[in-house]
């Protein structure tokens, strides 16, 4: 078993024999022969322990027992306490996956922290099948159907070769002792419901079940490969990004009948479902304006685009800058502000500049997104304009819009930022001090 594992390894190229590991430990049975098969090869590694406080006193002996693992090993001993249920109230998620969140999120600044080179996890065949169904229960696309990589950046699965059975038949030979957690046997868990109720049933049709799905996974990864790189070459033709807002073109997809699958694809970053995505191919020859959204963006059909936004919660409030300031950072703008004297200044179009003149200003200046009834006198006019005019007029996508700050003196808007100056601040021959501002990112 330790020379399959160790050839594994080294077809997968998991880790050099002088690499430092960090292996995750909860004390089951995966877990305790990861770590007597690492001890056999002689890897430099260490022992990490997560304690999530979900089983009471259960929780405590289990970080006890992996604490004297580490001894009987004599290897480093790392432990952390979580209070996961807190966390996944405020965060309004699983407590499944709060725990899954805060594990790796630790094991990784521990890697860093104590300059380990890879985080080795006891994953086996059978996690495999039982996620590649999980993820078919709750749809997918080809990346849910490639099981687990034995690799994933700094995270290794030494163990991906065997299968249950395998383990079972190690702790034997090896008289080997581990901690059973309760929660393992419970069907409450839609992971635990699938792997004592689905999977029995399947390997009566498939005795060889494990090894099947993971020749069936490894193909699926292959022709994910393929996928990929074909989706490469569209997004290298059709999308571009500015200032962290993207432009997907139109007219550079792909006639295909497997446009949903491509779009869906190129729009996997923003976190679109396929079934959003269907609705975005029907509205792609439809008027501009139509807006669809995920968790995460905002997408608009704009003439011959689609054009993504990142949501912000950045939308209420504003942020002061007072005389004698020379920068400020919001969190999507970052202004800086030069004084300067006004008979030698030259005036250089540009629209992320604006030149104001100091006496006519008011103290301190705001920045904030414009609101409906906002107007302005634009640069070059006498009359005033409605803001929300001027954007439409500037073809600006409906969900930029929003995005959109302005800088105001007293209840006067300034300079709609990026766009446009008003006419009653600029610089003129009376004007004796000027303030130079710009956009520097």
């Amino acid at each position: 078993m330790v020379q399959k594992v160790l050839a594994f390894v080294q077809q997968q190229q998991l880790f050099a024999p002088d690499q430092k590991i960090i292996a995750a430990v909860s004390g089951g049975i995966d877990s305790v022969v990861m770590c007597d098969i690492l001890a056999e090869l002689k890897v430099n590694f260490a022992i990490a322990h997560c304690n999530f406080g979900l089983r009471a006193e259960e929780s405590e002996t289990d970080e006890l027992f992996v604490k004297k693992l580490a001894k009987k090993y004599d290897v480093p001993f790392y432990s952390e306490q979580f209070n996961t249920k807190a966390f996944a109230a405020q965060e309004k998620i699983s407590t499944q996956m709060a725990a899954r969140t805060l594990r790796y999120t630790w094991f990784e600044k521990l890697r860093q922290q104590h300059n380990y080179d890879f985080i080795a996890v006891a994953h086996h065949q059978n996690d495999t099948v039982e996620t590649i169904l999980l993820n078919l229960t709750r749809g997918t696309g080809l990346p849910g159907l490639h099981g687990i990589a034995p690799k994933n950046g700094y995270l290794i699965r030494p163990l991906l070769c065997l299968q249950k059975d395998d383990i079972y038949d190690y702790v034997t030979s090896h008289q080997l002792i581990w901690r059973e957690d309760s929660s393992n046997e419970t069907t409450l868990y839609q992971r635990n419901k699938i792997r004592h109720e689905v999977i029995p049933i399947l390997k009566q049709l498939n005795p060889n079940l494990e090894h099947t799905m993971q020749q069936t996974a490894a193909k699926i990864s292959s022709a994910e490969i393929i996928v990929r790189d074909y989706i490469q070459g569209i997004r290298e033709k059709a999308l571009r990004s500015e200032n962290g807002i993207a432009y997907l073109n139109i007219a550079a997809l792909p006639e295909t009948e497997a446009l949903p699958l491509a779009l869906f694809e190129l729009l996997q970053p923003y976190n679109f479902t396929f079934e959003v995505t269907q609705m975005i191919i029907s509205a792609l020859q439809a008027e501009s304006g139509k807006i669809f959204e995920s968790a995460t963006h905002t997408l608009a059909k704009d003439r011959g685009q689609l054009v993504i936004t990142p949501k912000s919660i950045d939308t209420f409030g504003s942020y002061e800058i007072r005389e004698g300031q020379t920068e400020c950072v919001t969190p999507d703008l970052h202004l800086t502000l030069t004084s300067l004297s006004a008979l030698p200044y030259k005036i250089t179009p540009n629209k992320k500049v604006a030149a104001l003149d100091v006496g006519l200003l008011q103290f301190p200046l705001k920045i904030r997104t414009w609101k409906e009834g906002d107007w302005f006198v634009p640069l070059g006019m006498n009359g005033k304009k409605k803001i929300s005019d001027f954007l439409i007029d500037e073809k600006i996508p409906v969900n930029l819009k929003p995005n959109v700050k302005v800088l105001t003196s007293g209840n006067s808007i300034v300079w709609i930022i990026g766009y446009r100056l008003d006419n009653r601040f600029k610089v003129t021959a009376k004007t004796e001090q000027v303030i130079e501002v710009k956009i520097s990112k």
